[in-house]
């Protein structure tokens, strides 16, 4: 009989499935949010093209507003609409290789961490990733990640040429030289210019990275930090609030042996030091000197390792996060008074501050646009209301001429983005004669764009 039921739920379950459009229409769409919960939306349409082709047909048929979504890693509200959202997720890949000038094209929807290994054997490597590399290429692209490297630009600088799909359902090739307005414009385009499908990246023969990791005082790492920077390939370090330590993390090219020490799980200590703010709160003397304490105990690590498999930690522990990009001569002032507001106002904080550098560039809407560039990124818990926090930080990072991230959390508005960006009329110009009728737009965006 328990059999029968279960056949008699299946047949009424795909019975309901058969039912015409019209009669289902009344079911409540299903809520999408980004990963750490902090974006959340009710997309009438979800839509995932096999082809350039059926992409150019949806964009054409629909009439409302359209968001392209990718791994869903922004904090910022660009991808949330409550129209249609479209995914490029069966669109991954690599497309074609160019051995003679190092290049690959890719698909827009493959995730970073899908591309090392195949690029590895048509004999090329990325020239540098970001330290999560979960996101898809186009979400990567369109707002400007970035690794870390005095002479390594975001994502986006290795762009050579992009295809990118339009309201009118046009393809749309670019690059320096072809639609070379657009091209500028795209490379850091929010998803508002149209739909990125494939992009081509200056990429370089593969190589292996010998990675270490140090534990230092604070005040050594700030002491030594610019020398760091420029003696290092790579190059980034991280403060763990109220202990007075942190640590450097550099990657060097090398021809040693694969090879990895002992390492601490970073999803473990984070964890760890969520427990020991939860005890030790109460004194951050106390909790400076266990911590501190514990810290100096910790042994140096070492990882040797192709390049796309040494540049990504997971993170599985999840937070929300704001990330300003100042211009490098500012990093150590700016960094000392966060960290003086967080140790003296916000005693649950436990999450490192992050601090990366990033080469500049001269796509019209990316941070690092004609300035070489330090970045500070801050993370709350996704659990606790990280609001208070960004709003108290702020201040300081826009004191010091910081560009945020454009997918972490910021409250600049149309008018503060136009004084630091010199085409940012460019850009809404080409961004208007691309789709005048705002279908790529949501509601931030016209925040933006449309004033």
């Amino acid at each position: 009989m328990k059999r029968r039921s279960f056949l008699q739920n299946l047949v009424l379950a795909g019975s309901a499935m058969a039912l015409p459009v019209t009669q289902q229409a009344h079911a409540k769409p299903l809520p999408w949010r980004n990963w750490s919960g902090s974006q959340v939306c009710y997309p009438e349409n979800r839509l995932a093209p096999t082809s350039v082709a059926e992409l150019s047909q949806i964009i054409q048929a629909t009439r409302g507003n359209i968001r392209a979504v990718g791994a869903g890693h922004s904090f910022s509200p660009l991808v949330p609409t409550n129209d249609t959202m479209i995914t490029l997720s069966r669109l991954n890949g690599i497309v074609s290789v160019d051995q003679a000038n190092t290049t690959a094209t890719i698909w827009a929807g493959t995730r970073l961490g899908d591309i090392g290994e195949p690029l590895a054997a048509e004999n090329q490597a990325l020239q540098n990733m970001p330290d999560i590399d979960e996101q898809t290429l186009a979400g990567s692209l369109a707002t400007a990640t970035h690794g870390t490297g005095e002479s390594l630009g975001c994502l986006s600088s290795f762009i050579t040429s992009m295809q990118l799909v339009t309201s009118t359902g046009e393809t749309l090739e670019c690059s320096s030289t072809k639609n070379a307005d657009v091209f500028q414009a795209a490379k850091v385009g929010l998803g508002s210019l149209g739909i990125v499908t494939q992009v081509t990246l200056q990429n370089q023969k593969p190589y292996r990275l010998k990675r270490e990791t140090s534990w230092m005082s604070i005040e050594d790492i700030l002491a030594n930090t610019e020398q760091l920077a420029s003696n290092n390939r790579n190059y980034e370090f991280y403060y763990i609030p109220f202990t007075g330590m942190g640590f450097i993390d550099v990657q060097n090219v090398t021809e040693e042996p694969v090879s990895v020490t002992e390492k601490i799980d970073q999803n473990d200590g984070a964890n760890d030091l969520k427990t020991a703010r939860d005890l030790l709160s109460w004194s951050s003397t106390l909790r400076e000197l266990v911590l501190g304490t514990y810290i100096k105990t910790l042994p140096d690590e070492v990882t040797v390792a192709a390049s796309w498999q040494n540049y990504a930690s997971e993170r599985n522990v999840r937070f929300n996060e704001m990330e300003y990009h100042l211009p490098r001569e500012n990093l150590v002032p700016a960094f000392e008074e966060i960290r003086k507001l967080v140790e003296t106002q916000f005693p649950r904080v436990f999450f490192p501050f992050e601090v990366r550098y990033v080469k500049q560039d001269d796509a019209w809407l990316s941070p690092f646009n004609g300035r070489e560039t330090a970045s500070i990124a801050v993370h709350r818990f996704f659990q606790e209301d990280h609001l208070p926090l960004f709003k108290a930080v702020e201040p300081i990072f826009r004191k010091y001429h910081g560009r945020p991230h454009w997918g972490k959390f910021n409250t600049m508005e149309a008018q503060d983005f136009a004084k630091h960006y010199e085409h940012w009329n460019d850009f809404k110009e080409v961004r208007r004669s691309l789709d005048p009728n705002g279908k790529f737009m949501n509601r931030y965006l016209k925040s933006l764009f449309t004033a």
